[in-house]
This record gives C-alpha cells, sequence and structure tokens, in this order.
C-alpha cells in the first residue's frame, strides 16, 4: 500500500516500501521529492543508456544497466533514483545485501557511472547529488543538462545547454564540461565517440 502523499517526513524504509516502483519520487532527508520527468527528459535517458550499453556489450564488460535502482547514499534518510547507472554485476550479486529482494544498491564498490538528467529540480544534481555520489566514491558521474537550467554557478551566466562528467580523482570530485560538437571524453568508456550536441538532440527539442 502505497502510503499518503501528505505525509511530511520519510524513513527510508517507509519510502521503500511505498515508493521503491514508483520511478517519479526520490528521497531526500527524510524528504519525498517528485522528479517531475517529462517525455523529453526520458527520451535523453534512454538515448545515454542506448550508448553507454553498446559500450559494455562491445568491450565485453561484466556491467550492466538496470531498468530501475534505487541508490541509498551514506545520508541515512536519503534514497537516490538515477537516470542511467552502470552496475558491477560481480559486486552486486555477491555483496549487495539487499539486492537479491529489492533492486536496492548501497555500496559505491557496486557503482561504475551514475547520470543524471537535469530537470526542474536542478540544484539537486549539481549540489547534493554530486556530494552524495562523491562520498559513495562513484568513479565518474555524468549531469546531462539539455536545456540549461542549472544556476550560472554551475553552467555560466549562458544558460546554454552543457554536459558535466565528474571524475573522481583522489577522493574527490573533479568536473570538465562539454558543449555543443564537443566529443565527450569519458574515463570509464575512452572509446565512447559522442558529442554533447547528439545528447541534447535526443530530447527531440526544437
Amino acid at each position: 500500500m502505497v502510503p499518503a502523499l501528505q505525509q511530511t517526513s520519510w524513513t527510508f524504509e517507509e519510502f521503500v516500501a511505498g515508493y521503491l516502483e514508483d520511478s517519479r519520487y526520490e528521497l531526500i532527508d527524510g524528504e519525498l521529492i517528485d522528479l517531475d520527468p517529462t517525455g523529453s527528459h526520458e527520451k535523453v535517458a534512454g538515448f545515454v543508456s542506448r550508448k553507454l550499453n553498446v559500450q559494455i556489450d562491445q568491450l565485453d564488460l561484466p556491467w550492466f544497466i538496470p531498468m530501475n535502482c534505487l541508490i541509498k547514499p551514506l545520508a541515512p534518510v536519503t534514497g537516490l533514483r538515477p537516470d542511467v547507472v552502470v552496475l558491477d554485476e560481480a559486486i552486486v550479486e555477491s555483496q549487495e545485501p539487499l539486492w537479491k529482494r529489492q533492486p536496492v544498491i548501497t555500496l559505491g564498490a557496486s557503482v561504475k557511472l551514475v547520470v543524471e538528467v537535469v530537470s526542474t529540480n536542478w540544484q539537486n544534481d549539481y549540489a547534493r547529488k554530486v556530494e552524495e555520489y562523491e562520498a559513495l566514491e562513484i568513479p565518474e558521474f555524468w549531469i546531462v543538462d539539455y536545456l540549461g537550467l542549472g544556476g550560472k554557478r554551475f553552467i555560466g551566466s549562458q544558460k546554454q545547454p552543457v554536459l558535466t562528467i565528474y571524475e573522481l580523482v583522489d577522493g574527490e570530485y573533479v568536473g570538465q564540461q562539454f558543449r555543443e560538437d564537443e566529443l565527450l571524453r569519458s574515463p570509464l568508456f575512452p572509446q565512447l565517440k559522442l558529442t554533447a550536441q547528439q545528447v541534447f538532440s535526443s530530447a527531440g527539442i526544437g
């Protein structure tokens, strides 16, 4: 039974019981967050997932991209729902305590790459999630801001579409931004031939 949306504070266990299968919501500091996904948002996430799956297949890597996944970061009443996540199958199957019963990831070592496609809650993507994924020591994190929604502190004053790739270096994220026809440089997938504009165009806008 899904708890009432009027509830103002949630434990992680309550959130999992009520909304694990509902991709519209995630939990941050006990607050239920509506991710407000649009069709364009979903097209971008699907496009990125397809391109990464091709790389995984071509390189014959023991990784996979689940259709539904919740990441439990170090914060006790938070559950993040990435748009795309690449998981290490061996670690997930052998070390994740919840996986065989629920698609919940608790170990940063299980995650190779996370992708967040920016929507109206852009502050969470650029600030909170950078901190949480860094603390879990996830090696690579993409923020796909295909509408240029992020604040100027993060993407500059021109408010143009931008794709940021964070790489974990000595325990801290170092970010590089890509715009227009710039070729993405992914540490995890160095053979990836994909431009920022190709990702943005997948939204089907304009």
